[in-house]
């Protein structure tokens, strides 16, 4: 298992960046703390400035001018029954679901 510094490590990764695959990087940090105190514990996130990478799809359920907003605003999908309909039937090929006020009662 070899060991980078942060600059040969970046110039490696810029090597394979050819790949014509969405990979994934793992970068692991010594901190030099003790996790088993509660006053050492590293916790947070951050934002990538570039995403992750993946296209996330969006369903949304609404009915009438809502709908139409939904698919301008960029929804992957956008509807009502037929679309509950369809994931009753085994679809499930999107990533987050949003629903309107006004469908909750449906869609639960």
């Amino acid at each position: 298992e070899q060991k980078y510094g942060l600059n040969d490590a970046i110039v490696l990764l810029k090597e394979f960046s050819k790949l014509k695959f969405n990979s994934t990087v793992d970068i692991i940090f010594r901190l030099g703390i003790d996790p088993s105190k509660g006053d050492q514990a590293v916790k947070g996130s951050c934002v990538l400035p570039h995403g992750t990478g993946k296209t996330v799809k969006v369903l949304v359920f609404a009915k009438g001018e809502k709908e139409k907003e939904a698919r301008e605003s960029g929804a992957d999908f956008a509807g009502n029954q037929e679309l509950i309909l369809k994931i009753q039937e085994g679809w499930l090929d999107f990533d987050r679901v949003v629903a309107t006020p006004d469908m909750m009662a449906e869609v639960s």
